[in-house]
This record gives structure tokens, C-alpha cells and sequence, in this order.
């Protein structure tokens, strides 16, 4: 039998870490599946950290990342150079993961080819096209296009079904395959007081910048100077516009650490190290739960209220009073606080990659 040429497109680092499991999968099997993969590099820096963290080659970088792009220009772009990239590989499926713009891209760029498209993440849906903003519309679009549908949850493939989905098939999240999988021994975080409570923030999504997110910095400096056993860690995505004012209002913060982002091992780490989460990543939402860990999300919607039905997860949008109030009741409550944070597993064993394999390799042989 001659193996399926498989073709992998994405840009982000959240995207090179749920498929660096199915990456894996496909290229044990090489009877099967012949694995090709294209970054489009709608993040360049965090993204080929992800990369070289789990020794994924590159067979195409389109290198598409510039200062405070466009996404109009990027997505034209993205279309374009995905597009030469099919026609060059020929591949039997195009697999594209969650909501970027670099997904949305590839999965058209399959479409006009003639190409199956297979979803990985799909059938999330938050209700609301404006948040989060732009990846509701991406990935509602991407289910159009696709062919095959890997959902994470049961919730994810009724979204699905009701939207006339055929090829829906529920594997968990291969995120917690990851996850699963990180070994953090070894791990060690000397600028951090053990003797401290760690509460780990994370906050870079479109729809809060500006206001929203300096309402969050502010919240913070507040937990700082009023928890007094109190470590905040920060590790700050590239964006300026996450950067400006994250630095500008933390600088100089006794007991907060604002640092550069960190490789999926040592953010691992961290979620093991801290007593509570502040996040607007949908990531997290993911792994939080299954590490046991209570998460403030700072959205005022999600695509993941099986995260927020767990119970490890309570939505709190991005205003300052409540923040500290939210943060603050947990902190100072701590049988509250491990009510919370209990090991449970809303999205999936740590089996999705190979369930996916599974499927793509009867999909192909007609079975």
C-alpha cells in the first residue's frame, strides 16, 4: 500500500503543541501516512520554540509573520503560500487545528485544491461572533470546509451534528496528550520564594486590549500589595500590544515577575508550582483541570463550558474589582480554593492522537 501523503498547516505555538501528538501518531505509521508539515509563521519567535522543543521538521516555513500585521494581508498571504504548498505536496489530507487565521487559511487553501480537510479541535463555539474575536467566525468556516471533524468533547459534536457535520468523531483533546506526556523533573525556579503563594497569569487575546487588559495589570499590582504571602509570575506574550502595558504598570512591582514566554516545559511547570490561575488562553482552560489547578478565566465568554461545569474554571471577565475580589476570597478561603482544584478531565484521557490515527487510517482505506 502506498501511504497517504498527510499535509499538517498551522502558525502558532498553541497549534504546534495539540498537533505535536497527532504528528507523532501518523509518523510511527509510516506504511500508512507519509506526514508533511507547513508553518505559516503567524508567530515566529514562540512558535519555532514549540517546534524545536518537539523536534518538529519544517518541510515548508512560509515566514509570513510582520510588525503589527494585517489580518487581511496575513490570510491573503497565508492563502496564497498554502496554496503552492498543496499543489507541490499533493497531499491526501490537509490537517489544520482550532480557530488561527493560519487554520482558516489552510483549510481553504485545501478546499479550492480539492483537498479533504481534517479538523483537529473542532466544533467550539463561544455564540458570540465577536469574542473570541476572530477565531469564532475561523472556526465555524473551517467546519464548512472540512470533511472530517476530530471534536474534543461530546458538547463539540453536537455544536457539529445541529450544523449538518457528517464525519464527526469525538477523540478528546490532544492537548492533554501533551500534557500527559511533559516530564517537568528537573524543573527548577530559584528566583521564585517557596515559601510563597504562586498565582500564574497569562492574558493576551485581541479582544482585551486596551481597557481590558490594563484593568488586569491593575488587578494584579492590587493582589500583590494586599496578599502578603503573594508570588505573581507572568510570562508575557511578544505582542506590543501586550507588552506596552503589562510592563508599564508591573514594572518595579515587588513580588511580580513579568518575563519573556517560556517553552511548554517550564510553562508546565508552573501550572504544577502555582496555587492559582489567572487566563484568558483556551489552553488552559484544557489543562488546568486535569492538573487539578482552579482558574479565574478572564473572558467573559468561552467555547469551554466543560471546563466551567468541572468546576475548576470560574469566568470573571476583565475588571478590576472583581478580579481582586474573585482572587482574593480564593486565596484567603482554602477549602473554597480546593473545591476547585481537583483533578478532572472535561477534554479527553490522553488518547486523541491516536484515535485520529485511527480514523484517517480507515478513512483512507475506504473502510
Amino acid at each position: 500500500m502506498v501511504p497517504s501523503t498527510i499535509l499538517f498547516v498551522f502558525g502558532t505555538r498553541p497549534e504546534a503543541i495539540k498537533l505535536a501528538p497527532v504528528i507523532e501518531e501518523l509518523r510511527r505509521d509510516a506504511e500508512s501516512f507519509t506526514v508533511r508539515v507547513c508553518v505559516t509563521g503567524q508567530h515566529r519567535e514562540m512558535l519555532a520554540q514549540a517546534l524545536d522543543l518537539f523536534g518538529i521538521i519544517r518541510d515548508a516555513d512560509l515566514g509570513l509573520m510582520q510588525p503589527d500585521q494585517e489580518l487581511t494581508g496575513f490570510a491573503a498571504a497565508a492563502l496564497t503560500g498554502v496554496g503552492r504548498v498543496i499543489a507541490a505536496t499533493a497531499p491526501r489530507v490537509v490537517i489544520v487545528q482550532g480557530d488561527t487565521t493560519s487554520a482558516l487559511a489552510g483549510a481553504l487553501a485545501a478546499f479550492y485544491a480539492g483537498v479533504d480537510v481534517a479538523h483537529v479541535e473542532a466544533g467550539l463555539r463561544s455564540g458570540d461572533r465577536s469574542a473570541p474575536w476572530p477565531e469564532e467566525v475561523n472556526r465555524r468556516m473551517i467546519s464548512v470546509l472540512a470533511r472530517y471533524h476530530f471534536a474534543p468533547t461530546e458538547e463539540a459534536r453536537a455544536h457539529l451534528l445541529r450544523e449538518g457535520a457528517t464525519d464527526v468523531v469525538v477523540t478528546g483533546n490532544p492537548v492533554i496528550d501533551m500534557l500527559l506526556s511533559t516530564r517537568t523533573e528537573g524543573v527548577a525556579f530559584p528566583e521564585l520564594d517557596p515559601a510563597r503563594r504562586l498565582l500564574l497569569v497569562t492574558g493576551h487575546r485581541r479582544e482585551s486590549f486596551g481597557e481590558g487588559l490594563e484593568s488586569v495589570c491593575l488587578a494584579l499590582r492590587d493582589l500583590a500589595e494586599s496578599v502578603p504571602d503573594l508570588e505573581i509570575v507572568y510570562p508575557v506574550h511578544l505582542n506590543p500590544h501586550v507588552q506596552e502595558p503589562v510592563r508599564r504598570i508591573l514594572a518595579g512591582v515587588e513580588h511580580v515577575h513579568v518575563i519573556d514566554p517560556v517553552d511548554y516545559v517550564t510553562f508546565v511547570a508552573l501550572m504544577h508550582r502555582s496555587t492559582l490561575i489567572l487566563s484568558d488562553s483556551g489552553g488552559v482552560q484544557e489543562e488546568a483541570p486535569a492538573l487539578g489547578k482552579a482558574v479565574l478565566l478572564l473572558r467573559d465568554t468561552t467555547e469551554r463550558p466543560e471546563a466551567l461545569r468541572a468546576g475548576n474554571v470560574r469566568m470573571i471577565g476583565t475588571q478590576r474589582e472583581r478580579i481582586v475580589a474573585e482572587a482574593g476570597a480564593l486565596l484567603r478561603d482554602p477549602a473554597r480554593l480546593a473545591e476547585m482544584a481537583q483533578v478532572r478531565f472535561p477534554f479527553g484521557d490522553g488518547h486523541a492522537a491516536r484515535r485520529i490515527a485511527e480514523v484517517l487510517r480507515d478513512r483512507l482505506r475506504g473502510q
